[in-house]
């Protein structure tokens, strides 16, 4: 998609504002994703200057949190690339996401005042759902309301802001597709947290099966833990270096119970209410075909 490419351009003629050498080097560093959420303004508002500026301003913002996210995870790897973190130091990664975030907030204030509001509203929502991420990794969370409300507030808030802000630019129904946004976000961030045990090392990027070490209680071990008689084993697993016969005990578990199963179901229920949000809308087609796309990759 050449857009794609001029919202790309967007991001490095902002960054070139700020006249900062560095700023640019540790720009061409960040690894490049499948860019969802600019996919999704160009389908719902059509591409225009307002657009593309929408674009790079949620790119932007996205890009700063994942920055903060490799060091809250001391992760040495983005999308199968080297982190600006492991490739400088934490600080450089912490200081570079905030020369992000404050740029697109800048940016932010020449757009409209609703749009303006609709993302910088996620971007808080983002930032309180990553401390909860974090909190949640104190303890063994059992608490599927608990999982919902930070995934909903970490990864789905900026997908459904970014689906809203394009309706208002482009004078839709932007509750409809703000509850698209939503639930696509959902979605796929369940998706992922199931990809991290159905998917081996080199298709992620990084090691399988690192959530639950990391201290992560995703969807997929919630349903196991909420069906084993045998709690207790699994909760001595939660944050240990696995061996194998653990992890493979983990993912018969997962088969036995149909926690893995179920939580693909619900995935996709979830995506399917998003597509139900905006079926009677003229651009539906497309918004199926990228929620159908993401909530059916391989597992």
């Amino acid at each position: 998609m050449e857009e794609l490419q001029e919202v790309k351009d967007k991001i490095r003629d902002f960054v070139k504002e700020c006249n900062d050498e560095k700023s640019l080097v540790l720009l061409e560093k960040l690894a490049n994703g499948k860019m969802l959420r600019s996919k999704l303004i160009l389908k719902i508002a059509g591409v225009s200057k307002q657009s593309i500026e929408l674009c790079a301003v949620v790119e932007m913002i996205h890009a700063a949190s994942l920055l903060h996210d490799d060091v809250i995870d001391e992760s040495d790897t983005r999308r199968g690339q080297p982190s600006v973190n492991a490739l400088f130091d934490n600080k450089t990664a912490i200081m570079f996401g905030d020369i992000l975030y404050s740029k697109a907030f800048t940016q932010l204030t020449f757009m409209d005042q609703k749009v303006a509001y609709t993302i910088s509203n996620a971007v808080t929502l983002l930032s309180i759902g990553e401390m909860l991420d974090v909190d949640l990794t104190n303890s063994f969370n059992s608490s599927y309301d608990k999982y919902l409300d930070m995934i909903y507030k970490k990864t789905a808030s900026l997908i459904e802001a970014a689906s809203k802000a394009a309706a208002i630019l482009a004078g839709l129904d932007e509750e409809k597709y703000a509850l698209y946004g939503k639930n696509l976000g959902l979605a796929f961030q369940m998706i992922d947290d199931i990809l991290d045990i159905t998917q081996d090392s080199s298709t992620l990027g990084k090691p399988a099966m690192l959530d639950f070490v990391e201290g992560k209680v995703t969807i997929p071990y919630l349903l196991l833990h909420e069906r084993l008689e045998n709690k207790t084993k699994l909760e001595s697993l939660y944050k240990k270096e696995l061996t194998q016969e653990e992890s493979l005990w983990i993912k018969e578990q997962m088969f036995i119970t149909n926690a893995l199963s179920d939580s693909i179901l619900q995935a996709k229920q979830i995506g399917n209410e998003a597509i139900k949000a905006v079926e009677d809308e003229e651009n539906s087609q497309t918004l199926v075909m990228i929620m159908k796309a993401m909530i059916e990759r391989e597992f």
